[in-house]
């Protein structure tokens, strides 16, 4: 049997993340002890300690790595229209918050206003604004402007609601994505010199659609 392979302080640090995003996923934040995280991924406590030297140290790094994964997984096709744009990021999104409904409850909720998880938030928030700025048909500094303030209000909106959503499910998945692509085309129609999305809303199906 050959011998086992001592993991760099990198390779460490990455699987301790992962079993952190792991019990974060899966059981409410004020229910994960550091000493389960150790015992899962194989460790002391004192070599977890090393690398997180707290459980908020630790939640903020797995949050911090998921922001940017979910950064990596939406793009933006200038190519495509407004409304294919704001589905692929959305579902992506949602894709994520469902599968780690604790841990984006724990963000949103009982660690709401700490300042390193609001920072991770923000930045991830400006990084979608300034990415669909950039696929936006915007004529001039103004538009722009105006523009840029109105994603930001639509950006907090859709936090809101997904967070609300996550806590009490009172509609499927599709009318949720529905009413967030909805407010953002209702906010951008206004503030363009064509209309971001001809077709929207769609066409509903039965008599008289």
């Amino acid at each position: 049997m050959p011998p086992r392979r001592r993991l760099t302080s990198a390779d460490r640090r990455a699987h301790l993340l992962a079993v952190g995003a792991e019990l974060f996923a899966a059981a409410p934040y004020d229910d994960v002890l550091m000493e389960d995280v150790a015992q899962r991924a194989g460790v002391s406590r004192a070599l977890l300690y090393r690398h997180f030297p707290s459980k908020h140290a630790l939640f903020a790094a797995v949050y911090r790595q998921a922001a940017d994964r979910l950064l990596a997984a939406t793009r933006l096709d200038p190519d495509a229209g407004l409304v294919d744009q704001l589905t692929q990021g959305l579902d992506a999104h949602l894709d994520y918050f469902i599968a780690n409904r604790h841990a984006v409850l724990a963000a949103n909720r009982v660690l709401a206003g700490d300042p390193v998880i609001q920072t991770i938030m923000t930045d991830e928030l400006d990084a979608l604004r300034a990415r669909l700025l950039g696929v936006l048909p915007l004529a001039d500094a103004r538009t722009r402007e105006a523009v840029s303030a109105a994603l930001k209000a639509w950006l907090v909106f859709v936090q809101v609601l997904c967070v609300d959503w996550l806590t009490d499910e009172t509609y499927d998945r599709t009318e949720l994505r529905d009413a967030c692509v909805g407010a953002a085309v209702g906010a951008l129609r206004p503030l363009l010199p064509e209309d971001p999305a001809p077709d929207w809303p769609p066409a509903r199906g039965g008599a008289g659609a």
